[in-house]
């Protein structure tokens, strides 16, 4: 191959000559090879998604590391461990305006069971007694209601399934 097959010398041609080219690839031609006028209208082209909302878009995370300088990622640190102070001072506040959202109850107090906000969310909607075994009326085959009967509690333990089972009073038995 010479130096004006290559296109050394030349301005309007900088790849690689014709036969450095792979065989079963798409060889554009040299006057295609950077044709502004084939660009794509915006219409026709897939950057704009058409949709406003953001959460319908969906998020791409920014290709950098995250946090690979911070304390913690060497084995003798994380051995080590870290203060509180160290660990709060890291500590980003939500500031958006949704944060101060959602702090009292349905019942008007604080959030949670226990006192100061504190504890699990207390909901009407689950009931206080725990359910024993649940079965349904029927044959088993086809099912004929989401409902269960409790028959009572079962000579071993409960499943964690069972366990998280609590019999909610009908509307009308409620105060």
């Amino acid at each position: 191959m010479t130096d004006t097959d290559r296109g050394v010398g030349m301005t309007a041609w900088t790849g690689p000559g014709s036969d450095e080219w792979g065989d079963d690839v798409y060889q554009p031609q040299r006057d295609q090879a950077a044709d502004p006028e084939e660009q794509l209208d915006a219409e026709d082209s897939l950057d704009d998604s058409g949709l406003d909302d953001l959460l319908d878009r969906g998020y791409s995370p920014p290709e950098r590391p995250l946090a690979v300088d911070d304390r913690g990622t060497t084995a003798s640190e994380q051995h080590t461990g870290e203060s509180l102070e160290s660990r709060l001072a890291r500590e980003v506040p939500d500031t958006s305006e949704t944060a101060d959202e959602g702090t009292e109850d349905l019942a008007g107090g604080a959030r949670g069971d226990l006192e100061g906000g504190d504890g699990e969310l207390s909901d009407t909607e689950v009931g206080t007694d725990r359910a024993g075994r649940l079965t349904q009326q029927g044959d088993g085959h086809v099912p004929s209601a989401l409902t269960a009967q409790d028959v009572g509690i079962d000579g071993a333990a409960a499943s964690a399934e069972e366990a998280a089972m609590h019999v909610v009073p009908d509307p009308e038995d409620q105060p």
